[in-house]
């Protein structure tokens, strides 16, 4: 067997694992890195760009967040955008769109009112948009025909800001940055290499050893970004025993082009999955993608049913997991959105079930609209927590105190990659004894607030947004075109 000797292995090139490789390159001391990747390229799985919502999430339009959680995924989200607009290829990984909270009903209506008072002097973009505002951006939102639907809207939204990431394109922008910036310094190594699935991993005196198909992999430190297959080699290892996973799998369905840009709904604080969203998708042009539905899969890579054993490794069914499953589908709504979500996969029938939810977005839509998006759609590995019986939402990270860090699931999806490599960096140069130029990074990344220069992008960039400017409520509501 060959020998390859690192100071840092990352498993996993999807977003999170290439932002950690991108940071340690760039701006750590960590000399030798190296990359193990299963498949033949980066972002072959939730980071493809259709596996995922391919959203920015910035904290103002989510109705889940608290306003310490979204001011938290404000700072994320304007690392990652700093990142990309910086990037000469820019107008292939991020993208302007509108973008909107929809609330449909008097009391929607009135919580993202009360929403705005807080959130509105965080977030100056924001803008609280009545029915005719709204129609102004989105015009098959707010009207049926040439008439205003009859039910009370009210939205909270933007239409000047960067909105949608292509996390596959970012993926492999992180890869070729890192390498480039090791072609600078004749200290640094990089290395990644792909189609090297784990078979063993195992802990030695001064680090860790990790085979694959002829090769052993020796480093000092551990970062393992692969999804629920993170937990599995947790588990290898003989931590994280306390967790166990529930994937939850996302479908779609496409329409022709109906939404300028992303319109969300409001989240039921009662399920813990994701409300339903229409998006412009970044590579399919002319149509619009609604969704995701959601449905509990014994797999963790969606539409990779050879990692069906890996799941039962790590589920670990007992009665502690047997409660967790229990209390949910005790609660009425989640056990009728769990219901429902099932009849969304059935041919036929799923068409006509979901037709009735996503005219909440659009009430116009008819069911020759909608078209079942096949092989779209990922898996998120949500943990269950058995010692404290309960699902986990939001982030989910072992670190193990020995140089080994395992990701799961970073929440908000790929917004919070660069970071989450910045937390797991910090981590990782302590136990090294590396350093961080953290001068570098913040000037870089975090604390930069004037855009002016940054976002100094050419217009064509963005010409699948229609709008840019600032939209108000009512008729002093006004936009310009590029």
């Amino acid at each position: 067997m060959s020998s390859n000797q690192y100071d840092l292995l990352i498993i996993g090139a999807g977003v999170t694992g290439s932002a950690l490789l991108y940071l340690s390159t760039k701006y750590s001391s960590i000399n030798n890195i190296g990359v193990i990747e299963k498949y033949a390229a980066p972002a072959r799985v939730n980071s493809l760009s259709s596996n995922n919502s391919q959203t920015l999430h910035c904290g103002d339009i989510e109705t889940n967040y608290s306003l310490e959680k979204a001011l938290q995924v404000q700072r994320a989200a304007r690392m990652l955008r700093n990142y990309c607009v910086a990037q000469p290829d820019a107008h292939h990984i991020i993208f302007k769109y509108p973008k909107m909270v929809l609330g449909v009903g008097e009391a929607e209506c009135r919580l993202l009112k009360d929403r705005f008072k807080i959130f509105g002097p965080h977030y100056p973009e924001l803008k609280l948009l009545d029915k005719k505002a709204i129609a102004r951006i989105e015009p098959n939102v707010a009207m049926i025909d040439d008439h205003f639907r009859e039910d009370e809207i009210i939205a909270l939204g933007s239409t000047d800001e960067y909105t949608a990431v292509n996390f596959e394109a970012l993926s492999r922008s992180f890869v070729r940055q890192a390498q480039l910036e090791a072609e600078k310094d004749e200290n640094k190594n990089v290395d990644v290499h792909y189609n090297q699935v784990i078979d063993n991993i195992e802990i030695e005196d001064d680090g860790f050893i990790v085979e694959t198909q002829g090769i052993c992999y020796r480093t000092r430190a551990l970062v393992a970004c692969a999804g629920g297959h993170s937990l599995k080699l947790a588990h290898d290892l003989g931590f994280g025993h306390n967790y166990s996973v529930l994937p939850i799998a996302g479908s779609y369905y496409f329409t022709p082009h109906s939404l300028n840009g992303k319109v969300y709904t409001v989240q039921n604080d009662a399920l813990p999955f994701a409300a339903i969203h229409g998006d412009p998708d970044v590579l399919v042009p002319g149509e619009t993608r609604f969704g995701p539905t959601a449905l509990v899969l014994p797999i963790l890579e969606r539409y990779n049913y050879k990692t069906l054993p890996d799941f039962f490794r790590v589920f670990r069914f007992d009665r502690r997991v047997a409660k967790v499953l229990w209390d949910l589908l005790r609660v009425r709504d989640i056990r009728n959105y769990m219901f429902k979500n099932m009849l969304f996969e059935i041919p036929f029938i799923r068409k006509w079930l979901f037709l009735k939810d996503v005219r909440k977005i659009i009430p116009s839509l008819k069911l020759g609209d909608l078209t079942f998006a096949h092989k779209v759609g990922g898996i998120r590995p949500q943990l269950i927590d058995k010692d404290q019986c309960k699902l986990v939402m939001g982030e989910a990270k072992i670190n193990t105190g020995t140089g080994a860090i395992f990701n799961m699931t970073p929440s908000p999806g790929g917004t919070s990659c660069l970071e989450n490599a910045e937390i797991d960096l910090r981590t990782i140069v302590e136990h090294l004894g590396a350093s961080i130029d953290d001068e570098a990074l913040q000037k870089d990344l975090s604390f930069d607030e004037d855009q002016s220069d940054r976002e100094k992008v050419s217009d064509e960039r963005f010409s699948g947004s229609k709008f840019s400017g600032t939209m108000i409520s009512g008729d002093k509501a006004t936009r310009r075109r590029k």
